[in-house]
């Protein structure tokens, strides 16, 4: 299936210097990565040792060439010692079904829906 998708990475910690600059570290190393839109690190606001990686690309296919690629590793290792181990499975894959945006925002006028 073709589309956008979203990959969410889940961490947990108590170094959250550590997690940050982990964070910019890999960004920088795959700002050039073909099909990657945007990534952003988002804090918990009820557990703040909790983190989520969570990253736009274009279509699965583009993720899955980059995961299979001989430089994913290299480029994701700073974060790996965050992972959250208490999870059977820290990522998971998500599809955009619909969306709305608020008007007066930047993304205005843009609204879709999968299926």
């Amino acid at each position: 299936m073709s589309g956008e998708i979203r990959v969410l990475l889940y961490h947990s910690t108590g170094d959250t210097d550590g997690i940050e600059a982990a964070y910019h570290q890999v960004s920088k190393e795959m700002a050039d990565v073909p099909g990657l839109i945007d990534n952003e690190l988002l804090r918990s606001e009820t557990d703040p040792g909790e983190f989520v990686v969570c990253s736009r690309w274009a279509s699965r296919e583009d993720f899955d060439r980059w995961e299979q690629g001989p430089e994913h590793k290299r480029q994701t290792a700073p974060l790996r010692p965050y992972r959250h181990t208490g999870m059977e499975r820290p990522y998971g894959f998500y599809r955009v079904e619909a969306l709305y945006t608020n008007t007066s925002g930047a993304r205005a006028g843009r609204e879709r829906s999968g299926g």
